[in-house]
């Protein structure tokens, strides 16, 4: 029997700001069937045209494709906070941040308490209410901007929990290189998660971006991550908005579902 596909909303009570909305997207499988799932960050721009004045990444057309090759993945996206985004996909616990004018007026870095709340709220209840497979093997992180460094956090301080991370246009230039050293030095282990790393470099944005990326990516390999465990994309032609990222998305769901046995 077919369960059809269905994009399921809940809120949950977060820190200083309204409840916010998670949306699980489950696309049509069969009865019993549990599938993969990604967890990504900016849900208002993930899965209806038209919802996001900055654009849309079509995640539900690219699951429905997956689906209908017999690899489904469910698809899990945590809104930003809006005025309070910045703060919210920011830690603390890497450096100082030397960029604030790349930032809003109010930003306190606050990126601990969304991934506590990923891990301690959202993971637990997709976990128990959805056809999800269970373990690191089946569970990939994923963002862009101050969300792909919001992932790329996660997958660094929880390498037990994701297997690969997705870090879009990853606002690695909001820290020293002396902080990123310190820090990624702190939490390196065996078993670390497969790093799919993009940027892009057609606008004044992605240049920045562009460079500050191609630094921390030779520092991983210079601190030993395994270089097999890393993909570095690199588009120049792409700009820093969220058509480029729902592009780059089709190949990371792939790279992920391929990795699976």
């Amino acid at each position: 029997m077919k369960i059809e596909a269905k994009l399921h909303t809940v809120h949950f009570p977060y820190p200083k700001t309204p409840p916010k909305r998670v949306r699980i997207y489950v696309p049509e499988h069969n009865e019993g069937e549990k599938m993969p799932v990604i967890y990504m960050t900016d849900g208002q721009s993930l899965f209806i045209e038209g919802e996001c004045p900055w654009g849309c990444w079509n995640v539900i057309e690219t699951a429905d494709s997956f689906a209908s090759q017999g690899k489904g993945v469910i698809i899990v996206g945590i809104d930003h906070g809006g005025q309070h985004r910045d703060s919210e996909l920011t830690p603390a616990s890497i450096g100082e941040v030397i960029s604030p004018e790349l930032l809003d007026d109010t930003f306190t870095p606050l990126g601990e308490e969304f991934d506590r709340f990923v891990v301690n709220t959202v993971m637990p209840y997709v976990e128990e209410h959805h056809p999800v497979k269970l373990g690191k093997e089946y569970t990939a992180f994923c963002g862009s901007s101050s969300g792909g460094l919001q992932s790329f956090f996660a997958g660094l301080e929880h390498p037990d929990l994701f297997s690969v991370i997705g870090a879009f246009s990853p606002a690695f230039l909001l820290y020293s290189a002396e902080s990123w050293s310190s820090w990624i030095s702190s939490k390196l282990r065996d078993d670390m998660p497969y790093l799919y790393i993009y940027t892009g470099g057609g606008d004044d944005m992605e240049k920045k971006i562009y460079f500050s990326t191609e630094l921390i990516y030779d520092m991983l390999l210079a601190l030993g991550y395994p270089y097999e465990e890393m993909n570095e994309v690199i588009m120049l032609e792409y700009c820093h908005n969220e058509k480029a990222w729902g592009e780059i998305f089709k190949d990371f769901v792939y790279t992920f579902l391929e990795g699976i046995e």
